[in-house]
């Protein structure tokens, strides 16, 4: 089966906005890997697009934007996504991020009751990811 996910490394947070309840997080740009089935190969590609957060609240944001992912959690109900986020990606429930960013040890937590990630444009083919 073919797949697409956020690798939240190296994806870079533009600004998180505070709207009411919603919660945005844009990544500007964010890298997704992508999967073909049957290959051993993967493709790495960039991409602009917000995860919105709603019913939600900020504990924790970083001081200074933009800021380069190092990794983090984002979750929704029971399942907890390490290190990325799979494409699509909507839930309900309880959803939340906990992201680290490179050279701070400030965290980016949201939690929300639902959460959507919307992708911009198109993708850009950066390089193929090949196995070692």
């Amino acid at each position: 089966m073919d797949s697409s996910n956020i690798e939240l490394s190296g994806s870079t947070v533009e600004s998180i906005r505070v709207e009411g309840g919603t919660v945005t997080v844009r990544f500007s740009p964010a890298h997704i890997v992508k999967t073909l089935s049957g290959s051993m190969e993967r493709t790495r590609w960039r991409q602009l697009g917000e995860l919105v957060f709603t019913d939600a609240v900020v504990e924790e944001t970083p001081a200074d934007l933009p800021v380069v992912c190092e990794g983090g959690d984002v979750g929704q109900s029971v399942y907890t996504y390490r290190d990325m986020i799979p494409l699509p990606f909507e839930g309900r429930g309880r959803v939340y991020c906990d992201l680290r960013f490179r050279g701070t040890e400030q965290h980016l937590k949201v939690v929300g009751e639902a959460g959507q990630l919307n992708m911009e444009d198109r993708p850009y083919y950066i390089e193929h990811i090949r196995p070692t």
